[in-house]
């Protein structure tokens, strides 16, 4: 089937950086590692970054000029590097994806989301 597995969280201070890991395991049908989003306690989850299998990337407005989403050289890796970090940037992270397959004569979609790595920016 396949999964998405997140790595790179953990406790920083203002203004330092951090680099987010998102892998997608081998599969029959490839899954397409989509972007990332996040979510800070007691809000909703929102949107960070965005990249399509064209490599066309968007960014939330938040954290434009200090994050940075790219692939990586391993298949199905993408990266979230992440600087100059911010109190706000506190929450988990999560990977997100999708996967279109074939099976037993039947097309199928399903959306993937990783389980999350958390974040936090902290003196």
């Amino acid at each position: 089937q396949g999964q998405l597995v997140e790595s790179g969280g953990g406790l920083v201070q203002p203004g330092g950086s951090l680099r987010l890991s998102c892998g997608a395991s081998e599969s029959i049908f490839r899954i397409n590692v989509k972007g990332w989003f996040r979510q800070a306690p007691g809000k909703e989850r929102e949107l960070v970054a965005t990249i399509t299998a064209d490599n066309n990337i968007n960014y939330a407005d938040s954290v434009k000029g200090r994050f940075t989403i790219f692939r990586g050289n391993a298949e199905n890796t993408v990266y979230l590097q992440m600087n100059s970090l911010k109190p706000e940037d506190t929450g988990v992270y999560i990977c997100n994806g999708e996967q279109d397959m074939w099976i037993a004569g039947s097309y199928r979609h399903r959306e993937l989301w990783g389980q999350g790595t958390l974040v936090t920016v902290s003196s």
